[in-house]
């Protein structure tokens, strides 16, 4: 009887602990990525509304999903599933599904990056506005269960307090990583938290417990908080949509272009809104097509580096200047398309990504120094300063990569009694590690010549160049009188 009545208890005891069943595991995917620049945000935007409302949310196992961006083409979603094979399989159908091929092509794929994370914390962030998303790695020495405690602690010491707080989820995923998201209902209730966390007690300990080389820390506000519908586009989202009209007909981006004053530099055009018109009315009857590789914004300018079809397959650089948010100049140079180079590189590959925007002044700088010293002042000594002699990829149709590929063309041209003499430089522009130049010379036998360069630097020297070499016609020949540049 007396071990019958120790089982029972035990029956109880066990039975009660049975009743407390573990939180729910499910999966949180964390997908970071930047649009192509070619890529209009406030589109981009729309469309992934509709893949999560047509295509994410009917896949199996789907919880949740949050979309958000910081506003500079850098991207963050964020989709809760019930289990890691319902993750995997949406995946796989969204690669082929046609439905939401847009929207992919809009994404640069070599800044995609996809982590996955196992958490108990069931979403309850409705209404959210911003997300706050740090990633890490605990020192090797830490005492998880330590850890575990004192990233609990955070919570309920100090960010479940704060104003505006709605949830705060936490995760790992197979490689020992950890997250935390942290949403708010407004970006300025983060703000007004972020500095003060930082001086608590309790914020320095879990801090101390990280591998400080592997925080990654990013804020960023959901697009469904963003008023999409009357988000104003940038000036380089107008010039792109301009261009694309070419390929669409749309009507709409024509009223970019300010009506009454329209300064055009391509000696070909008439002035004004009139002679864009001209050029429009006389195209054949497959119209012209435009497909914009790179698009930058520098100031009141925009330039775009464009594969078209204008009278034929041509390479273009397009300048324009706005002012009060309308189109009013335009400086071009085309070239007609040609076969790879040497090194097999066309006039359009290579890389897209815009990166160091904070360096773009010393960019710049660095470039309009290059065109002075060594290619106005024949200072050919300082070409390594500039270019870097261990990476330098060529796009230029006829040399190919390298130093040795520039003094191969050299070469060529001295030996033939052909010159490429740059004679003045007439402006700079850029955004981040991408500079583009507008440059006066002579080239071939002698020929007055326009010189486009866009040059890609790393570490404050250039490795990549692009560029279109064009005559500048007769002045008998020209439509306006505006000039060249």
């Amino acid at each position: 009887m007396k071990n019958f009545s120790k089982i029972l208890i035990m029956s109880i005891v066990l039975g009660l602990s049975s009743c407390e069943t573990p939180k729910k595991e499910v999966i949180v995917e964390v997908t970071t990525f930047k649009t192509k620049s070619t890529t209009n945000n406030q589109t981009f935007n729309t469309l992934d509304s509709e893949v999560e409302n047509n295509f994410t949310s009917k896949q199996k196992g789907f919880i949740k999903r949050e979309s958000t961006t910081n506003g500079n083409g850098e991207y963050t979603v964020i989709v809760y599933w019930e289990t890691l094979p319902d993750a995997d399989a949406s995946m796989q159908k969204f690669m082929g599904d046609t439905s939401v091929a847009g929207y992919a092509a809009m994404i640069d794929p070599s800044t995609m990056k996809m982590n996955r994370y196992v958490t108990t914390d069931e979403f309850k962030a409705d209404g959210s506005e911003f997300v706050e998303i740090m990633s890490f790695n605990t020192n090797s020495d830490v005492d998880i269960e330590k850890f575990n405690a004192t990233n609990k602690e955070v919570e309920t010491a100090f960010t479940s307090k704060q104003k505006g707080f709605l949830q705060r989820a936490v995760g790992k995923n197979d490689k020992g990583e950890q997250i935390v998201l942290v949403y708010w209902d407004t970006k300025e209730n983060s703000d007004n938290v972020l500095q003060s966390f930082m001086s608590q007690p309790i914020a320095k300990e879990f801090m101390g417990m990280m591998d400080q080389s592997s925080i990654r820390m990013n804020r960023f506000s959901t697009i469904k908080s963003i008023k999409n519908n009357n988000m104003e586009l940038s000036n380089k989202d107008k010039v792109v949509a301009l261009l694309n009209s070419f390929n669409t007909g749309a009507k709409e981006p024509i009223s970019y272009i300010n009506p009454e004053k329209y300064i055009q530099h391509n000696l070909a055009v008439a002035d004004g809104l009139q002679g864009f018109g001209e050029v429009m009315q006389h195209a054949p009857p497959q119209g012209f097509k435009a497909n914009v590789v790179r698009a930058f914004e520098d100031g009141d300018y925009v330039f775009t580096h464009t594969e078209y079809d204008f009278f034929g397959p041509k390479a273009g650089f397009d300048v324009f200047r706005f002012e009060n948010g309308k189109i009013v100049e335009h400086w071009d140079n085309l070239l007609e398309t040609q076969k790879p180079n040497p090194s097999g590189r066309t006039q359009f590959d290579g890389a897209t990504e815009i990166t160091d925007l904070d360096k773009t002044e010393a960019n710049k700088n660095t470039v309009k120094e290059f065109i002075e010293k060594v290619l106005l002042g024949h200072e050919m000594d300082k070409l390594t300063t500039y270019i870097n002699p261990k990476k330098y990829i060529q796009h230029n149709p006829a040399v190919a990569d390298g130093l040795e590929g520039f003094g191969a063309a050299m070469k060529y041209f001295a030996e033939n009694g052909l010159i490429m003499e740059y004679t003045k430089l007439h402006k700079v522009l850029g955004q981040g590690n991408f500079v583009l130049t507008m440059s006066e010379g002579k080239f071939g036998k002698g020929e007055l010549t326009s010189f486009y360069d866009l040059f890609r630097l790393e570490n404050g020297q250039i490795v990549e160049h692009w560029d279109v070499i064009a005559p500048i016609p007769p002045k008998s020949e020209w439509k306006n009188e505006n000039g060249k540049f």
